[in-house]
């Protein structure tokens, strides 16, 4: 069976992973998606994964928008975001791979979008469940902040992980910071997209539409400790006070950053 979307372009930011991003392509190629367009946004990748890179435009046929050296996260999303022409971007990164279940459900966010405008973002994949979930239909929960809820993560509204958006994400919520680590382009997207009252859904089983592929070969480039994994009391207390400190400190950047 065919899928096709007309008015939603495919944005894949990449960055030394040639193999990773030759795997996705050939995912959504199998299970027959057909996009407006497809963009993939190098960010200053080396000569041997460029090289490889160029030679798949002409297999699947999509637009390379480059950079002479790595100028980080927040620039590779901006030059991709504005080479997108149809009113709606697939944004995935590129050590992702879609389930065979993904098109299914990908229609149903495309349909969300359409009918309703006060949605700005559909988020499919996820570390952790959005800490307030208000169920909507199919699958799928509003995400709902609140203000007096002490969880951290529900700052996290917005994430880099896939996710469907309006193309002109841009005039509502700015151009992502760029200069900065890779985590911090993220963190300070999600506190402008509280700021400009985003509106977004959430997939309940937030695991099942995409897989997350790191090969030995190609690695993640973004490491972060987990402590939630640690059994020793002294690390649990002090992850306590971390989380504390991180709710306040989130907090006042919601109030006053700009």
């Amino acid at each position: 069976m065919k899928h096709i979307y007309p008015d939603t372009t495919l944005l894949i930011t990449h960055y030394n992973r040639s193999e990773s991003l030759e795997r996705l392509l050939t995912s959504f190629e199998k299970l027959n998606c057909t996009f407006a367009g497809i963009v993939v946004s190098d960010d200053g990748s080396r000569p041997e994964h460029l090289s490889k890179v160029q030679a798949l435009t002409g297999r699947f046929n999509f637009e390379l928008v480059t950079t002479p050296v790595n100028k980080g996260l927040g620039n590779n999303i901006n030059k991709g975001q504005d080479a997108v022409k149809s009113p709606y971007t697939l944004y995935v990164q590129e050590d992702f791979e879609p389930a065979d279940i993904f098109p299914a459900h990908f229609e149903d966010a495309l349909t969300f979008m359409r009918e309703d405008s006060k949605w700005d973002i559909v988020r499919f994949y996820a570390y952790f469940t959005y800490p307030n979930l208000k169920p909507f239909k199919k699958g799928f929960s509003e995400m709902v902040y609140s203000f007096w809820d002490m969880n951290h993560l529900k700052f996290y509204y917005y994430s880099d992980h896939p996710h469907l958006r309006r193309s002109n994400f841009f005039e509502k919520f700015g151009r992502y910071p760029e200069g900065i680590k890779g985590d911090l382009t993220e963190y300070k997207m999600a506190i402008s997209f509280l700021q400009n009252k985003g509106k977004g859904l959430f997939y309940n089983e937030f695991t099942k539409l995409f897989y997350q592929k790191n090969s030995s070969d190609e690695p993640s480039t973004m490491e972060r400790p987990d402590w939630r994994l640690s059994k020793n009391l002294a690390v649990q207390l002090m992850r306590q006070g971390y989380l504390r400190y991180r709710w306040l400190k989130n907090t006042l950047d919601l109030a006053f950053m700009k």
